[in-house]
């Protein structure tokens, strides 16, 4: 009797182009969201997404560059929409309490997506070098047009400060610590998403419309 072949087990299939990719990005942000830049590998990121260690580089270069694009350039991105709808305004026809819940509400939802940049903002100082390679140019970058867009908002309603680039930078630090001590400050019952951007909304436009100088 001849003996039975073993059966030939059919190939993987093929994933769609960029597949991987994708799934590195998705990894990168779920895995730098829970944990910090430093304490995430890109072995637990590639063994995450279901591809070799190689490919991440071959994609990405670095862990910093992977970390640019998976958390820096979604909110570069964000405050670039922001100022191209700045720049599309009529400021006779601005609504400053929509324009205020359209900006505070999302980019509180950008931050609370990727929150592992965060993280990483808090260490910068004590990474060095390697922050320039992860994106922290384009953080500031971001940074000096929300400082702009804030100067420009001034003056169309007349008003002067000797830093007016502070105003945004406060309420971006506003929603940066609300995202990131939110846990901390609310336990397992926090107020919800919509509550915590109308308290955010309030202290934005009472604290830049009502100031006295």
């Amino acid at each position: 009797m001849a003996p039975l072949e073993t059966p030939t087990p059919a190939p993987a299939p093929r994933r769609p182009r960029g597949e991987a990719r994708r799934l590195l990005l998705a990894e990168a942000q779920n895995l730098f969201s829970r944990k910090d830049y430093r304490s995430t590998t890109t072995r637990e990121i590639a063994d995450a997404a279901g591809v070799t260690e190689h490919l991440l580089f071959r994609y990405f270069g670095s862990k910093a560059g992977l970390f640019r694009e998976a958390l820096v350039l979604p909110f570069a991105d964000f405050v670039d929409g922001f100022a191209q709808t700045w720049q599309s305004l009529r400021p006779e026809d601005t609504d400053e309490q929509t324009l205020a819940r359209h900006f505070v509400g999302q980019l509180y939802d950008v931050l609370a997506e990727h929150r592992g940049l965060l993280l990483t903002l808090v260490a910068a100082e004590d990474l060095g070098d390697e922050m320039e390679s992860a994106g922290i140019a384009d953080i500031r970058q971001a940074l000096t047009t929300l400082g702009r867009i804030s100067t420009e908002g001034m003056q169309l309603r007349g008003m002067t400060s000797d830093q007016p680039d502070l105003p945004a930078h406060s309420t971006v630090a506003m929603i940066v610590g609300m995202v990131a001590l939110r846990s901390t400050l609310f336990g397992d019952e926090p107020p919800s998403r919509d509550a915590i951007v109308d308290e955010l909304v309030q202290a934005t436009l009472h604290g830049f419309l009502h100031r006295t100088g």
